[in-house]
């Protein structure tokens, strides 16, 4: 016990980060009308150039303070209104296994890896997949992802890496398949990231994406043309990040339509040169339409994030499942709603756990572009801030969009995040869509958060139970609401499980032992 107590401070004590990161400088978008579609990441070899003449360290800037600095407001907390103090996890909705994932230099002083060591290893990427806005100047990607290298790690201290993830669970009692996902997410954990290097692209047609229920996966379109290289214009991060938006070229073969020439969203496949794995599918997004902007976990697949042991199984080791038949209700919107309609993914799990991520939702879902946490934002309080800086920027890309936000009740980020952009930007937010994982499953005994939604339009958004309660609605008109489904929202703090329903979200009876005694238990557990 002492052992794996000792094991688990040095590798996830040890990847506290200080607290001063650098960011990414990001250039201004521009805006125009945009239609979205997706597609499957594609294994194609390209050639290695890094081009030393396009560097610049744009790492310079520190955009970090001005995220956290958001922060303070989620973690008004629960804690103050029920009379305790409560772990941040509990009131971020974030756990701690998706927390402290070790840097590169942590990983090579965990591991023992001296200078040299990784110089035979080949250079990998990680390339999340794109929206693309239109501005006077043209068609603007905006690439971001991760250049790293994997060092070599046995399969015995791999098992030991990855065992300090796990509750009461050792992977040699997992069955085969689990234990090889486990292996490859803690590998994936475990890399060293390259800082200022160069990275380039090259860009086609792409004939298909996700899996909307039919060729094409969602109403995008396949561009006559769009072929061409291109190289990003400043070096990675210190942590190997690259994130900006760098203009294309509008028409290479007669193909690639205007943005304001075109409803359809377009999809261009993205290969980085020098890797097999940095492939990924931007989308040409139109400045009018709808866009989906959707969490994943528990609300798109089954993670249980409020409970520790179980989160931590779906989230390394189960295959993903869906959560009951929300592919449908996606599949209904991605071919019944206008070619116009963009689906974008936002998930601040960190990005070196995010490849089953986009596997997942490719093989389920409709495609669309990606959002991950970088690496630079470490800490509960980041990641806090990282959903709404990422959600801004989203917006203020597309100022002439609607947005349709997708999410469950069990992350407070959310439940602030969302409701706010409805008040910044009446105009634009369309619908929110939050299942009420504790109407419905009784394992989460947290409260959440409604009184961010006092003041809203009780028709512009919908608590929900179950999948199909989303069926029928007219989106692209506006109607959000399925009258059938009881809403009863407190605009306070609130859980159906221990009957929590006042506006001062006060703890009565046997509830306040209910709930002591899950959190209690899960404080335990997760530590």
């Amino acid at each position: 016990m002492a052992n794996a107590s000792r094991r688990r401070a040095l590798v996830l004590g040890g990847a506290l980060f200080a607290g001063v990161v650098n960011g990414v400088a990001i250039p201004d978008p521009t805006a125009l009308p945009a239609k979205v579609e997706v597609r499957a990441p594609v294994v194609t070899p390209a050639a290695i150039r890094f081009d030393g003449r396009h560097s610049y360290a744009y790492d310079k800037r520190n955009i970090i303070s001005d995220i956290a600095s958001g922060a303070d407001n989620v973690l008004h907390s629960l804690g103050s209104v029920l009379g305790t103090d409560l772990p941040s996890y509990v009131i971020s909705g974030i756990p701690n296994y998706f927390q402290n994932f070790p840097t590169g230099d942590q990983v090579r002083s965990s591991l023992g890896i001296k200078d040299g060591d990784l110089d035979a290893a080949p250079t990998e990427v990680l390339n999340i997949p794109p929206y693309a806005n239109w501005t006077d100047q043209g068609w603007n990607v905006r690439f971001h992802g991760n250049v790293y290298k994997t060092p070599n790690i046995s399969q015995s201290k791999l098992d030991d890496l990855t065992n300090v993830f796990l509750i009461d669970v050792d992977i040699k009692n997992l069955p085969a398949d689990q234990q090889a996902q486990a292996r490859n997410l803690t590998q994936s954990i475990f890399i060293v990231q390259q800082g200022e290097q160069n990275v380039s692209f090259h860009l086609e047609p792409a004939p298909s994406q996700g899996a909307s229920g039919q060729p094409g996966g969602g109403g995008a379109v396949t561009p006559g043309g769009g072929t061409q290289n291109v190289t990003f214009p400043y070096e990675t991060t210190a942590q190997g990040d690259f994130d900006a938006f760098v203009p294309i070229q509008n028409t290479t073969g007669g193909g690639l339509l205007a943005g304001n020439e075109t409803e359809n969203v377009q999809r261009l496949n993205v290969y980085t040169n020098g890797t097999l794995t940095g492939n990924a599918t931007a989308f040409l997004v139109p400045p009018k339409g709808i866009t989906f902007i959707s969490d994943i976990d528990d609300i798109l697949r089954i993670t249980k994030i409020y409970q520790p042991k179980e989160g931590l199984l779906n989230s390394f080791a189960k295959p993903f499942t869906e959560w009951m038949n929300m592919p449908e209700i996606y599949a209904n919107w991605s071919t019944s709603l206008p070619n116009s309609t963009h689906f974008h993914y936002l998930t601040t799990t960190p990005e070196q756990a995010t490849r089953l991520y986009m596997d997942f939702i490719y093989k389920t879902y409709p495609g669309g572009s990606f959002d991950t946490r970088p690496l630079n934002f470490s800490d509960v309080s980041a990641t806090l801030s990282i959903r709404k800086f990422l959600l801004d920027k989203i917006f203020a890309t597309f100022p002439e969009r609607k947005f349709v936000l997708v999410a469950d009740t069990s992350n407070s980020d959310v439940m602030k995040a969302y409701p706010q952009l409805a008040h910044d930007h009446p105009n634009q937010v369309q619908c929110i869509f939050l299942r009420n994982t504790s109407s419905t499953d009784p394992e989460d005994k947290f409260p959440y958060d409604t009184s961010g939604f006092e003041g809203l339009n009780n028709r512009s958004y919908m608590f929900f139970n179950v999948p199909n309660d989303l069926m029928g609605l007219d989106i692209a008109n506006g109607q959000c609401l399925n009258e059938s489904i009881k809403q009863n929202v407190t605009f306070g703090i609130q859980d159906e499980v221990l009957g929590i329903h006042g506006a001062g979200g006060k703890l009565r009876g046997s509830a306040t032992v209910s709930f002591v005694v899950a959190l209690v238990a899960a404080v335990f557990v997760i530590l």
